[in-house]
């Protein structure tokens, strides 16, 4: 074979390697989600939002709870027999509320259990879908955090707190109806948590904690942690499946350059204690 033959095979080696290392990593993510569906008899469901990266630009995308991931979730829960269990893993940012609360309803609507693993995070949106849950399973740094809705970017919240500190004569037109429409999502969302606790939280606890996750208590970031959760009264427990967070592993961050953070996956030898 001649250089310009080597050159061309190095070209194609090179070329192909992404694709053959995203089919790897999609066969060995098969393979773990059928292990643990297996070990635990139940229907696993995955909703885990990364970074992608757009293959001709490189060009990093953040994605959330979209229209689509409820139609594909709604399918799975669809093609789940009554009688099975249902795991959900749920890795996300947040999304969209109509999308998160198609999600969250046909979750608490199925027949069977119902379990959300949260192995990091799951704010906004993803903490409604872990509310429909008969348990939600924590790691013990992983978050949950509000519901409170966003108009336009801003806390519904806060523009209502806005018609409370000033004369109605002295806010704009814009801020008026934006004000509006947050009181009225405020109450909507608050309706829907109420019904996602339902039979899970005690009346009493039910009621503050829709009122604390919806009306901007907290700022929308603030992370609830499994401790926070329990002391809500939220069926919350700690005892996340290894096999869950190898799963996980297996839905890497898109690394550019040089990663942030390495390690050396076996524990380091433990030294003899000298006195």
């Amino acid at each position: 074979m001649d250089l310009g033959g080597i050159i061309w095979l190095f070209i194609l080696f090179v070329g192909l390697q992404p694709l053959v290392r995203q089919r790897l990593l999609d066969w060995q993510r098969r393979q773990q989600l059928a292990r643990i569906q297996k070990a635990r008899g139940s229907r696993v469901i995955l909703l885990v939002h990364r970074q992608e990266v757009m293959r001709l630009f490189g060009v990093p995308l953040v994605r959330y709870i979209d229209l689509n991931d409820a139609e594909e979730v709604l399918r799975a829960i669809q093609l789940t027999d009554d009688a099975t269990p249902i795991d959900l893993i749920v890795h996300t940012p947040g999304g969209l509320v109509l999308a998160a609360l198609q999600i969250a309803r046909a979750l608490k609507d199925h027949p069977a259990r119902v379990t959300i693993f949260v192995p990091h995070l799951a704010m906004s949106g993803g903490t409604l879908i872990a509310l429909a849950g008969d348990e939600i399973v924590m790691c013990r740094h992983a978050l949950l955090g509000p519901c409170d809705p966003q108009i336009n970017g801003l806390p519904a919240a806060s523009l209502l707190r806005v018609l409370r500190s000033k004369p109605v004569a002295e806010i704009d037109d814009q801020t008026l109806a934006l004000a509006d429409l947050g009181e009225k999502a405020i109450a909507q969302l608050r309706l829907a948590v109420e019904e996602l606790l339902a039979g899970t939280v005690a009346e009493a606890a039910r009621d503050r904690l829709a009122d604390d996750l919806t009306r901007g208590r907290w700022t929308h970031d603030f992370g609830i942690t499994s401790a926070q959760a329990r002391q809500f009264g939220l069926p919350v427990s700690e005892d996340v499946p290894p096999a869950i967070l190898e799963l996980m592993a297996l839905y890497p961050q898109p690394v550019r350059g040089v990663p942030s953070v390495e390690y050396l996956p076996a524990p380091p030898p433990v030294r003899p204690h000298r006195r």
